[in-house]
């Protein structure tokens, strides 16, 4: 019996998935560290745990350590800690090392939470990156783009996707990013040159460092575009084709990648860019689950539920390849206009109408609901057929024909 704790900030609807996937995993003994109230479980959720335990803070290592000492005192050494969200690996590797948990070490962890390092470590493998430096002030940043060129990208060396970063297009551009983000020997910020291209995904599961399958996706457009535009409606795609030319020619580099990080056993998820002349280049590399939607879409592309078969890998360090039998996709709806609130969502009834079945999961945007903060947007269509352009038509008809608009 495998007693494994699952650090869970709070007990929002994704969170409990991963929750109820490890209190129904068989071989398991399931206990969660939260800051929320073990009491806004699920009671059958909540009764199939071993143990709990409240912290302050999530993300404080300490505190995730001293839980952990006090779950095995109750219920025996804990044999696995993890998380699922980008912020948490870093806190919970340090609490294995200080709790004496097995697992990733928090030295191996920072190489792919700290995106400065992860460049050093991949460049330093003969792996394809942008060229990058770690700035201490403001004077490193412009000495940074005489030497590359504009346009760069500066961004926190441990940010989360693509949020608090900025595409400096000229040297105005620099120094309204380097104002926003103040590098300091204390607050160092991350600058690269910046990559033109097609931007995918590579999503990998390893076990014991050992890759045992694959899959991917592609960004319609990519990330920081979405950023920069908050009006742009955008999609993730997961073709069918398990044999597309970008993909396959990119899993060497992608192994070798996670190779030189030294990936022990889990799921990661990384990002590329597929440049003009074919040639590509390694962006960010991250050791969990991906989000944007791509592990539902994973699971419907697959015929598998990947939020269980995750939870299985990093517990009992299994995982069966599933084949890829559909392409799946993910629109994201988001507002448009001026104001704080969605004021009118038009023409989504009717493209899922039209749609019929390809149309798996509706996350409509309600009239009245606050405009989300996040670049997922208000709301979202998931989309899953056997042929790869009939998903690809029906992300261009929701993107294109449905409005959620601000008032």
């Amino acid at each position: 019996m495998v007693t494994a704790v699952l650090v869970a900030p709070f007990f929002q609807e994704n969170t409990v998935r991963y929750v109820r996937a490890l209190v129904a995993l068989e071989g398991a003994r399931p206990c969660v560290i939260t800051q929320d109230d073990v009491g806004r479980l699920p009671p059958e959720v909540r009764a199939g745990l071993a143990g709990h335990r409240r912290v302050a803070d999530a993300l404080d290592a300490d505190a995730l350590a001293a839980a952990c000492r006090s779950l095995a005192a109750e219920v025996g050494p804990v044999d696995r800690l993890f998380g699922v969200l980008e912020q948490l690996q870093a806190p919970v590797a340090r609490a294995r090392d200080l709790a004496g948990v097995p697992g990733m070490s928090a030295e191996i962890v920072r190489g792919f939470r700290d995106k400065a390092r992860m460049k050093e470590v991949l460049r330093a493998a003969g792996l394809p990156v942008a060229r990058s430096r770690l700035l201490a002030s403001a004077e490193d940043g412009r000495a940074f783009a005489r030497e590359v060129g504009f346009p760069v990208v500066v961004k926190p060396p441990d940010g989360l996707g693509a949020k608090a970063t900025y595409r400096a297009r000229d040297a105005a551009g620099l120094e309204e990013a380097l104002a926003a983000l103040a590098p300091s020997p204390a607050r160092p910020v991350q600058a690269e040159e910046f990559v033109t291209g097609d931007e995918l995904t590579f999503e990998t599961v390893s076990v014991r460092g050992r890759p045992v399958w694959w899959s991917g996706t592609r960004y319609l457009p990519g990330p920081l575009t979405v950023i920069e535009n908050p009006w742009i409606q955008y999609c993730v795609l997961l073709p069918r084709e398990e044999d597309a030319p970008d993909f396959t020619a990119f899993v060497p580099t992608g192994l070798a990648a996670l190779k030189a990080l030294g990936m022990g056993t889990g799921l990661t998820h990384m990002e590329w860019f597929r440049r003009a002349d074919g040639s590509a280049v390694v962006s960010e590399v991250g050791a969990r689950p991906p989000g944007v939607h791509i592990m539902p879409m994973m699971s419907l592309a697959h015929g598998l539920d990947m939020i269980p078969a995750w939870v299985r890998l990093v517990v009992h360090e299994t995982f069966d390849p599933p084949r890829r039998r559909a392409a799946a996709g993910a629109a994201f709806l988001r507002s448009q206009g001026q104001g704080t609130r969605v004021a009118a969502v038009t023409g989504l009834d009717e493209v899922v109408a039209g749609l019929g079945d390809v149309v798996v999961e509706v996350n409509a945007p309600r009239v009245g609901q606050p405009v989300a903060e996040g670049y997922e947007g208000e709301g979202h269509v998931l989309v899953c057929a056997p042929r790869t352009e009939t998903v690809r038509e029906a992300l261009a008809a929701i993107v294109g024909r449905v409005r959620v608009r601000r008032g």
